[in-house]
């Protein structure tokens, strides 16, 4: 066969190499197109990780409000059975579905603090017609804690461990070494009366900035399991009649040797999570002598991301004062040397004056 010669300065292409030269001239080089590839599919790879993320943490709330309505149906079977009458928070509970609110503060009291209540009810704590309006506009819960008893009957501006009150009588066992028992029961009533991002625990002899509080536990309202307080690790005390002595010092080692990180118990918030897990668990809870070391110690094991903010911890005036004229206000202001204000019931107006947020901070704050 007669073959056409090949013209000079012309090469004929394969079809191979013709695909190459198109892919080329239309900005498709084939090495640039397997890394797209492989890019596009790293894009599926994370949009599938990020989907699965999202269906588990839908599935972590649902769980945990599925708990929480598990506590709430105990407590309620509990009253019952006790023969004791429903509160009315558990009777809205029962008969609706729960609102959901910012927070609940639980005022740790004692039956002999009556004058201390009322330095607290004089200062921080609203009281009457703008109590209930700060629960309906700005979702805060505050109350009194007080008793130990399993039963829980919430009253007023009280959670009582026993009988529905105005005033405490003197007929339940309250003391230091009852707190860790008191802590664990509050934290488990008020997740089945009401349904918060956040459980609050304070002392009646703190001085409290209401929306400063509000707004330091916002920001982390996304995050599932928090633990939000002044973080400490303080010395284990085997000696008896000193303060805070442990009885159970053995258990952390060797003399000398300090406790696990938790918060001071003057201040300290945890998240919903948190309060059902106590809820469900509470029978099998260990109660150590401290309170705080008590609540700590639950949490060890856990996945809980916890909290130092040293706003929750600050001194009495100056201190706080000083802090407030700075624009960096404090959220609880007490004394270290009396683990509270000293003399609370005496102090706590001039503490308020000097510290304070003011009411229309509390007003005009979103949360």
């Amino acid at each position: 066969m007669w073959a056409v010669p090949e013209s000079k300065g012309f090469t004929r292409t394969t079809a191979m190499e013709a695909e190459k030269l198109k892919l080329v001239s239309e900005g498709c080089n084939p090495r640039l197109l397997q890394q797209k590839v492989v890019r596009h599919d790293s894009k599926d790879i994370f949009g599938e990780v990020f989907k699965t993320h999202n269906a588990i943490q839908t599935l972590d709330k649902t769980i945990s409000n599925l708990e929480m309505e598990l506590a709430a149906a105990r407590a309620a079977q509990e009253s019952i059975l006790s023969g004791s009458p429903l509160s009315e928070d558990l009777k809205k509970t029962e008969s609706s579905g729960k609102r959901r609110y910012l927070m609940v503060v639980g005022i740790n009291t004692a039956f002999s603090s009556r004058k201390r209540r009322d330095s607290v009810r004089a200062t921080w704590m609203l009281q009457g017609e703008k109590r209930k309006r700060l629960e309906e506009e700005k979702g805060i819960i505050m109350r009194f804690v007080i008793g130990h008893r399993l039963l829980s009957i919430c009253s007023g501006s009280f959670i009582s461990m026993g009988a529905s009150i105005a005033e405490p009588r003197e007929d339940h066992v309250e003391g230091y070494l009852e707190l860790s028992a008191k802590t664990k029961i509050y934290f488990a009533t008020a997740v089945s009366l009401w349904d918060a991002d956040f459980y609050v625990k304070v002392d009646d002899d703190v001085h409290v900035n209401i929306a400063t509080l509000g707004q330091t536990l916002v920001r982390h309202r996304s995050k599932p399991r928090v633990y939000i307080g002044c973080m400490k690790s303080g010395p284990v005390l085997n000696q008896k009649g000193v303060r805070y002595h442990e009885p159970e010092y053995w258990k952390f080692g060797e003399a000398g040797n300090r406790y696990f990180r938790h918060a001071t118990g003057q201040l300290y918030a945890i998240s919903k999570d948190l309060a059902a897990y106590i809820s469900i668990n509470q029978h099998v809870l260990h109660k150590y002598a401290n309170e705080d070391v008590s609540l700590g110690s639950w949490f060890i094991g856990l996945d809980v991301e916890h909290i130092d903010d040293r706003r929750l911890c600050c001194g009495t005036p100056p201190d706080c004062e000083w802090k407030a004229q700075a624009g960096n206000i404090c959220v609880a202001s007490f004394d270290w040397t009396c683990s509270g204000i000293c003399r609370s019931a005496d102090r706590i107006k001039e503490v308020h004056r000097r510290c304070g947020e003011g009411e229309n901070a509390l007003w005009s704050a979103t949360f």
